[in-house]
C-alpha cells in the first residue's frame, strides 16, 4: 500500500484527486497508476484503470489472474467492472468512499450472485494515511 500511496502523491502533485493503485503478482509489482482524469481529459482515467492497463501491457495479457490490487481509496463501480473483467484475485484498499464506493460503502458489486468471477476485498490497509492525503488535497482546493 505504501507504493500505492506513492502513486497517490504523484496525482496530488499534478493537481489530480490523489488516488494511487499498484498491481502485484507473485510479490512483484507489474502495474501502477494514479488518477489522470484532469490531465488526460478522460473520464475513465482512474488509478485502478491506469494500473490495470499498465499491468496488462507488462504481462502481455488481459487476464490478471492471481494478481492483487492495492488502491488507496475504495474503488467505484466503473473500476470494479474493470477489476472483475481482468480477473484480479484480491483488492486491498485503504479508506472507504462514502459517495461512490462499490466495495461496501454504497453497495458491494461482488455481492451480486451469478457472476463468473468473485474478488476478495480487504479494507483498511493504511487507512489513516490514505484518508489524510485526500483530506489535504480537498482542503487545498478550498
Amino acid at each position: 500500500m505504501r507504493l500505492a500511496l506513492d502513486e497517490a502523491k504523484k496525482a496530488f502533485d499534478l493537481g489530480e484527486v490523489p488516488i494511487g493503485a499498484i498491481i502485484v503478482k507473485n510479490g512483484k509489482v507489474i502495474g501502477k497508476g494514479h488518477n489522470t482524469r484532469e490531465l488526460s481529459e478522460c473520464a475513465v482515467a482512474h488509478a485502478e484503470i491506469n494500473a490495470i492497463q499498465d499491468a496488462c501491457c507488462n504481462i502481455g495479457h488481459w487476464r490478471l489472474t492471481d494478481c492483487d490490487l492495492y488502491v488507496t481509496i475504495e474503488p467505484c463501480p466503473m473500476c470494479i467492472g474493470a477489476i472483475y473483467q481482468s480477473r484480479i484475485k484480491t483488492v486491498y484498499f485503504g479508506s472507504r468512499d462514502p459517495k461512490a464506493g462499490a466495495c461496501g460503502s454504497v453497495f458491494n458489486l461482488f455481492d451480486f450472485k451469478g457472476l463468473n468471477h468473485y474478488c476478495q476485498i480487504v479494507e483498511g490497509v493504511l487507512s489513516q494515511e490514505c484518508s489524510d492525503i485526500m483530506k489535504r488535497f480537498f482542503r487545498r482546493l478550498r
